[in-house]
């Protein structure tokens, strides 16, 4: 894979001071976390449906970004959600959408195609592993929108590759490129 250095569209901020801001902003609304306030499943399922039939035209993409840590059966923390997520906010672009389909995944529809898709998730799995969060790392799973397939399939395609990506171990991005 050919990485590209694609610059995010807003300025950047060390990693640390966006979940120092983000951790910031929650208190002053007297929010928990981070990550709740996210749109969850149905709302990324609503997103897809509004978005897929335009994606012919208008490349789009569907990442999304899971969490691998040590097995300790343990949820993941709150407090790593919130980091991950911020990190996540702060390297996507203006104009794309973020949610999360599980406890510790997240889905990232983005304007463009494939090869797009695979350096803004590559760039978020290197920001996971900068942040050295004791055994957490992160992989993702990329699917490329095609008005030919329903919310439902595009989520399952990117979960799909999530899952291979997740087999194969941490900072692997997948594409789905088959018929299944």
């Amino acid at each position: 894979m050919t990485t590209l250095d694609l610059a995010p569209t807003r300025p950047a901020t060390p990693h640390s001071a966006a979940a120092a801001a983000a951790s910031a902003a929650l208190r002053s609304l007297g929010t928990a976390s981070v990550a709740s306030l996210l749109p969850g499943r149905s709302a990324v399922l609503d997103h897809l449906a509004e978005v897929l039939p335009g994606s012919d035209t208008h490349p789009t993409s569907l990442v999304i970004v899971g969490l691998l840590r040590r097995d300790d059966t343990w949820p993941t923390a709150p407090g790593v959600l919130d980091v991950v997520t911020s990190l996540l906010a702060g390297t996507v672009r203006g104009d794309d959408w973020l949610g999360h389909t599980g406890h510790a995944e997240f889905a990232a529809v983005l304007s463009g195609d494939a090869a797009d898709a695979e350096v803004a998730a590559a760039r978020v799995l290197a920001a996971v592993t900068e942040a050295g969060i004791p055994g957490v790392r992160a992989c993702a799973g990329v699917t490329v929108l095609s008005s030919d397939v329903t919310p439902a399939e595009a989520l399952r395609r990117a979960t799909l590759s999530l899952t291979v990506a997740r087999s194969v171990g941490p900072e692997q991005v997948i594409r789905y490129s088959g018929s299944r």
